[in-house]
């Protein structure tokens, strides 16, 4: 009778629970059987681990074999847990030290051939390793990087599980073929969220700013007022929606977002990291994201592929994808209603709580929502109607798509106006570049978590209303304008306590104090589109 136990990672969402992989060898006819909740890719691993074992020169152990993984009521999925079935069994059968493996944390899939392959969420795994106190990790030579981003914790890379027998007893290690496959299979093709279904396709990735000669503000011709609101959204976080006709620029705007949002912080990179590598989407080569992700799913979009879905335990969405960065949504009447009312939850919390037949995972969805909205159908119609064919009847119905609910969650509404000849010509001089509006953005941020130090707030947007009118007074008289317009209900509750928060980024990237009466005017012009007669922000908003 033999018997060693080993550990891996099993993920819930992005977030990892260890789990004790014990093997026991009895007497008996030769048999292989796996408990503790596996799913089908798990149960498969009985014949991977075999064949690699046989392949990587050790014998299988000739009698009957019971794996189990402990907890028992955790769900197991995924073929991560190979290289820890092997090891443990190899232990087992004496052919490795039990002790030596004991307190090891393994993860990685097995090739028949014997090489260690990559697979999700690495990063997440390893953190919940080292909060769990263990100290040395065994992963796949492509993830060792990956996994070197969590301090404390010793890394070992190998390309096979011969490699790792050598190292466990002490033998020389041989040489392996480095595996230029690179990553896994979703890594590769994996612009698709599970359960997303076909055709909602999401584009992931970072827009550079102009220095790198990526996309640069000082390209968009005119659109004063739309620029000015995207600099407020970046600078508070503040939720934005962009409408006007085709070709006005309302994508070129959002896809120039990401450059003027700040530098994510090490935490925050550590966050996004998690949740690209669950999803399968980490360059290779890049194991740490550094900059705001900019997530833009197709308008037939799934309510699953927003939120998170996917068979068994869900896996992130969209919102989940686009966490500390822009999700932009073009054409967002398009959009089926479901999808697009999921969305209230993750922007009032921060987070998505999916619950599905497999179990219920909490996933991190605070993100920056950028709305495109045509005025019609035909998207020609302007409020004397010329040019628009669509009745009446259907524009009203095409614009009842985005709810009331969800656009009252949305701080800055901006009309985006058809480019002018002069503009377009650029008679009227370049707008400024991304980096000079990315440098002010900077600063604004700078004054407001000088102001919320000590707070679990980070950003204008993040703070609840009650304290804004409770802790941090605006001028007198400020809020004038802003206490008419919800008396006579052009403005909710929740819509004077988003026009403050506004008013508090003005006066941010103004330099000023606290927010006066310009400050509020210029909010409630962002958010209702009626003219307030507010000074311009750009060049000038002192």
């Amino acid at each position: 009778m033999g018997f060693a136990r080993t550990c891996s990672v099993a993920l819930v969402g992005v977030e990892g629970v260890v789990v004790e992989v014990q093997a026991d060898l009895e007497p008996g006819v030769a048999a292989f059987t796996l408990v503790g909740l596996p799913d089908k890719s798990l149960v498969e691993s009985r014949d991977r681990v075999r064949a690699a074992v046989v392949n990587s020169g050790a014998d299988w152990p000739q009698k009957k074999l019971t794996v189990g993984l402990s907890p028992a009521f955790v769900p197991k999925s995924g073929s991560g847990f190979d290289l820890a079935v092997a090891v443990a069994v190899l232990g087992a059968a004496e052919r490795i030290d039990p002790r030596e493996i004991a307190d090891l944390v393994m993860i990685g899939e097995l090739g028949l051939d014997g090489r260690v392959r990559p697979v999700r969420g690495i990063l997440p795994a390893v953190l919940a390793a080292a909060e769990a106190g263990y100290r040395q990790v065994v992963v796949p030579e492509q993830t060792a990087a990956e996994a070197g981003l969590v301090p404390g914790v010793s890394v070992l890379g190998v390309r096979s599980l011969r490699q790792l027998i050598a190292v466990l007893t002490g033998a020389e290690v041989p040489e392996e073929a480095r595996d230029e496959e690179g990553r896994p299979d979703a890594m590769l093709a994996g612009l698709m969220v599970p359960g997303a279904g076909v055709g909602t396709g999401l584009a992931i990735g970072d827009r550079g700013g102009g220095g790198d000669g990526g996309p640069d503000l000082a390209d968009v011709a005119g659109q004063h007022a739309a620029r000015t609101a995207l600099e407020v959204a970046a600078a508070g976080g503040h939720h934005l929606l962009l409408h006007g006709p085709p070709g006005a620029g309302k994508t070129m705007l959002a896809e120039r977002m990401p450059a003027v949002l700040p530098p994510l912080t090490r935490q925050e990179s550590l966050e996004v990291t998690a949740v690209h590598s669950v999803a399968g989407i980490l360059p290779p080569g890049e194991p740490l994201v550094r900059t705001a992700p900019y997530c833009a799913p197709h308008h037939s979009a799934t309510m699953q592929s927003l939120v998170g879905g996917g068979n068994g335990l869900p896996r992130p969405g969209a919102v989940s994808l686009a966490h500390r960065g822009i999700l932009f949504l073009d054409e967002a009447p398009e959009f089926s209603g479901r999808a697009l009312d999921s969305l209230r939850q993750p922007l009032e919390s921060g987070h998505v709580v999916v619950a599905r037949s497999g179990g219920v995972v909490r996933l991190p969805a605070r993100f920056l929502m950028v709305l495109a909205a045509n005025p019609c159908p035909c998207g020609r119609h302007t409020l004397n109607g010329s040019g628009c064919e669509c009745p009446p009847s259907v524009i009203r119905k095409y614009q009842a798509r985005l709810s009331g609910p969800l656009l009252d969650r949305v701080d800055l509404r901006v009309g985006v106006e058809p480019v002018q000849r002069a503009d377009l010509l650029g008679q009227g001089g370049r707008g400024e570049t991304t980096a000079v509006v990315a440098e002010r953005v900077r600063e604004a941020r700078a004054r407001a978590a000088a102001r919320l130090e000590g707070t679990p707030w980070n950003t204008n947007s993040d703070v609840p209303g009650h304290e804004l009118r409770t802790r941090w007074h605006p001028a007198a008289g400020a809020l004038g304008a802003a206490e008419r317009d919800m008396e006579r209900g052009l403005l909710t509750a929740r819509g004077l306590d988003r026009v403050l928060r506004v008013a508090w980024t003005v006066a941010d990237l103004a330099g000023c104090d606290r927010p006066g009466e310009r400050h509020v005017d210029l909010a409630l012009e962002l958010r209702t589109g009626i003219a307030r007669g507010a000074p311009a922000l750009m060049g000038g908003a002192g």
